[in-house]
């Protein structure tokens, strides 16, 4: 039984005895993050390896401390329940050290100009490396690597991107979607911040985006970047269909993620002398404060 099946079954059974208060921030966790994220692997195949790895991508994606706590407790009942059924022998999701990782991501959020990727050329030799570590070397996930470090876009926006959101005019990208982790699979919701956001094409990129529009047709709907298969991307389909992990080890970028390629992207503005109030409208953050972490531009 897939764990979606298994929750939906017995959740009231693994609640039992919790406050009213208490529950509604458990059943929001495992609705809006724990399904989207695990609720496709059967209950056996839910590992500690891989709830460690959910767990990262969670406060990766900026979830707050309480949020992440409510979310791996209610995991954690779960799993509990499945122990008690003799489902399986010990519960994967009693992960400890989480509040460490919160800490070092933290310490990231405070520096993020040291995870991004040093200058093109090693973003080049990155994005051939993926595609040659994929399966048939689909140049697509080239493609998209590029692309989102030099937009400083969020892997779902870029996924979430349609032909009729590039003005190859002015060169300038309406970032109005993202494509996301849902229950039953991806899904488009707006973006992070709720408000679509002009970004700049630099020109490095532009003939790759000129070449994509056109493969992708006349239809404005059409998304401008897919699978091989033409499916959806996502963070974590470009992550394995790729080897990301292997791939960047070997390259000597063990800390990068996927997400760093924004890193990537906003440190690369600010060196290049994009004012910081222009800066935070391309990333669309909501925090001034969040967009001055990355003004320490070079002596170049």
């Amino acid at each position: 039984m897939k764990l979606a099946a298994y929750g939906e079954v017995n959740m009231e059974l693994a609640l039992r005895g919790l406050e009213l208060k208490t529950r509604d921030p458990y059943l929001s966790g495992w609705r809006l993050r724990v399904l989207p994220a695990l609720g496709h692997l059967p209950v056996r195949m839910i590992t500690n390896g891989a709830v460690d790895r959910t767990v990262q991508n969670w406060i990766a994606d900026e979830c707050s401390r309480s949020t992440v706590k409510n979310t791996i407790a209610v995991l954690v009942r779960v799993m509990e329940q499945a122990v008690r059924d003799g489902i399986i022998k010990i519960n994967p999701a009693r992960v400890t050290g989480w509040q460490k990782l919160y800490k070092q991501a933290e310490d990231e959020l405070l520096d993020p100009r040291a995870l991004a990727l040093p200058d093109w050329e090693a973003l080049v030799k990155l994005a051939g490396a993926l595609v040659a570590a994929s399966y048939g070397e689909y140049q697509g996930w080239s493609d998209v690597v590029l692309f989102a470090a030099c937009t400083a876009a969020r892997i779902g926006e870029v996924s979430g991107c349609r032909v009729g959101d590039i003005d190859t005019t002015t060169w300038i990208w309406t970032v109005r979607r993202q494509t996301t982790p849902a229950p039953g699979g991806l899904v488009d919701k707006g973006t992070k911040g709720k408000r679509a956001r002009q970004v700049p094409i630099i020109e490095e990129i532009r003939p790759l985006v000129a070449q994509r529009v056109l493969a992708a047709g006349p239809d404005p709907d059409a998304r401008l970047f897919t699978g091989p298969r033409g499916g959806r991307i996502s963070t974590a389909v470009l992550r394995d269909a790729t080897h990301w992990d292997d791939v960047v080890t070997r390259l000597g970028y063990e800390h990068l993620r996927r997400h760093d390629l924004r890193h990537t992207g906003l440190t690369w503005f600010a060196d290049a002398g994009v004012q910081v109030h222009v800066l935070r409208k391309i990333a669309g953050h909501g925090s001034l404060t969040t967009t001055q972490r990355y003004q320490h531009p070079d002596v170049h």
